[in-house]
């Protein structure tokens, strides 16, 4: 997949990207936006880069607003100046994985005590808009309402961060048991209620997501991925973004390959991230994207975040213990199961 060599490029790449306030926006000049640094930051701990990573994490610490939440999005990773106000709830509770990543990476328990405040209030921010049905509102405008439309790749991104959340609660001594009940109806709804959910069926994100995010493994997992598996995966290129569009991204395509690990697949895995070797560039960062009908890179930008996940896909099929615990989650608490169809 990579050489230790070519790991340490995209490593270096990615570190180059960063602030030295410990922000990392998708690329100098562009925007930061708290999922995808959280991203990035977990990927310089898979690789060893863990002062750099805690650097990202502190970021995040100063500058959290007081509801908990983080803006969507800040100008080139500058705090005082967000392009876009308004909150988006899988955003804010990505800080949990990526906090409990770098707890299980190093063993700080002084970071862990310092960062559980903003994961706390994180995940607060997030359950005040969860609905009835246990799907999760994806959004609060900047004037505070909030929008109960529920987005089933960022619900299935919660239900990651909330079972970290516990894990992170469990570790302070400190029981959620309303995550725990929020964690279970938001799992259910994933697993039993696609209709909670705006219909986002073209994009390849809402086929796996599920199976990344972990509310579905096992048989039904790995039929699900079968199932859709001809529409979205380009052969030798990667995986569509969304359909009919001839565009094959690295981002989705690397974690697919993390979701494909994450149920035995493992060799499938490994296939579709040296498909996506065409879109590296020399200096070991990624091409966002690949238009097949022009042959060409399209938009010509190269992120932290898609190098980012190739690195944590990497981390998991090599034997990353932190990066497979957070996303294989065999020892990651469940919350409350719940079943409002019985």
């Amino acid at each position: 997949m990579l050489t230790a060599a070519e790991a340490a490029a995209t490593t270096a790449g990615i570190l180059a990207l960063q602030r030295e306030d410990g922000a990392i926006p998708w690329f100098r000049g562009h925007h930061l936006d708290p999922w995808d640094h959280v991203e990035a930051a977990m990927a310089l701990d898979s690789a060893g880069e863990h002062e750099r990573a805690a650097a990202a994490y502190e970021w995040l610490a100063r500058h959290q607003n007081p509801d908990g939440s983080w803006y969507a999005a800040y100008a080139d990773g500058d705090a005082e100046r967000p392009t876009d106000p308004g909150k988006e709830t899988n955003f804010c509770a990505y800080v949990a994985v990526g906090v409990l990543h770098h707890y299980l990476a190093t063993g700080d328990e002084t970071f862990r005590q310092r960062m559980w405040p903003a994961v706390f209030a994180a995940v607060e921010f997030v359950l005040g808009l969860q609905q009835e049905g246990g799907e999760i509102g994806w959004r609060r405008e900047a004037d505070g309402t909030p929008v109960p439309d529920a987005l089933l790749t960022g619900c299935s991104s919660i239900y990651q961060a909330l079972r970290c959340a516990l894990a992170l609660a469990e570790l302070a001594r400190n029981p959620q048991p309303d995550w725990e009940l929020a964690a279970g109806r938001l799992g259910h709804a994933i697993r039993h209620h696609p209709e909670r959910f705006l219909d986002k069926s073209a994009y390849s994100m809402d086929w796996y997501y599920p199976v990344l995010g972990g509310a579905l493994r096992g048989q039904e997992a790995r039929e699900r991925l079968a199932a859709r598996w001809d529409e979205f995966v380009v052969p030798g290129l990667g995986v569509r973004c969304v359909l009919p569009r001839p565009w094959v991204t690295g981002g989705e395509s690397a974690e697919l390959a993390l979701a494909l690990w994450a149920v035995g697949q493992a060799p499938r895995a490994v296939e579709v991230l040296r498909w996506i070797g065409h879109l590296r560039a020399d200096n070991g960062l990624y091409w966002t994207g690949y238009v097949t009908a022009d042959e060409a890179f399209w938009p010509v930008e190269l992120t932290s975040w898609t190098a980012g996940s190739v690195l944590l896909a990497v981390a998991a099929l090599t034997g990353d213990g932190p990066t497979r615990a957070v996303f294989g989650g065999d020892s990651l608490p469940r919350g409350l199961e719940t079943d409002c169809c019985g």
